[in-house]
């Protein structure tokens, strides 16, 4: 990734957070630019007046007037590509996966190490998601609680299950073609059928469609 090309909005209610998040970003290589919001309203407010979408926004979920679960549902529908990873203290296993399931590129808890919050937002811009280890594991143990009424899986090619192998191994488009030998519109093409097959609303939804269906094994 570029140096200076990533645009971020950090969103967080607590003016004191954000001043110390907007410090830390400016450290990383790769940042632009940073703008700040402190709540829901103020994020999409902001949204409206930028010529150009950021790249990545960082999300709260606990604000006023409109919190990070009301302010994602509405991106998702007016911005359906917005690279959003969510930034909060909220460690509760219903929050965490009912903001995976509405389909936020990354999950991250507040007392994160730095590194972390760096490598979330460069694996974000690059691949598409961004989980830590312990939240594929709480994916994996959440399906594990459900296996009751579970739904039959639609059927995938062989070359599909191994794109999709690929996509859970952070690889990108360009080196799964170099990986299989294919063209990358080829690959373009199975992500396309991967994507609609499963439902999922975007590569990070396709990630955890795979756990939660032992499709695939992420360590």
């Amino acid at each position: 990734m570029e140096d200076k090309s990533v645009v971020i909005v950090v969103t967080d209610d607590h003016k004191l957070f954000r001043k110390g998040i907007r410090s830390l970003l400016e450290e990383f290589r790769f940042v632009k630019k940073i703008y700040e919001a402190g709540n829901g309203l103020e994020l999409l407010e902001l949204l409206k007046l930028l010529d150009n979408p950021p790249h990545v926004i960082l999300l709260d979920i606990q604000m006023p007037l409109m919190d990070g679960i009301e302010a994602h549902n509405r991106i998702r529908k007016l911005y359906p590509s917005q690279k959003v990873i969510i930034l909060t203290m909220e460690d509760e296993e219903q929050f965490i996966m009912h903001m995976i399931s509405e389909g936020v590129n990354g999950y991250l808890l507040k007392n994160a190490e730095p590194e972390e919050l760096e490598e979330a937002i460069e694996k974000v811009m690059i691949n598409d998601f961004y989980f830590p280890p312990e939240m594929s594991k709480l994916v994996i143990q959440s399906a594990s609680k459900k296996k009751s009424a579970k739904p039959s899986l639609p059927e995938f090619s062989e070359r599909e299950l191994e794109v999709l192998g690929l996509i859970c191994r952070e690889y990108t488009a360009a080196q799964i073609a170099d990986k299989l030998e294919i063209s990358q519109r080829t690959v373009e093409g199975h992500w396309k059928k991967l994507l609609e097959k499963s439902k999922a609303k975007n590569v990070a939804g396709l990630v955890v469609f795979a756990m939660k269906n032992n499709l695939v094994f992420i360590k």
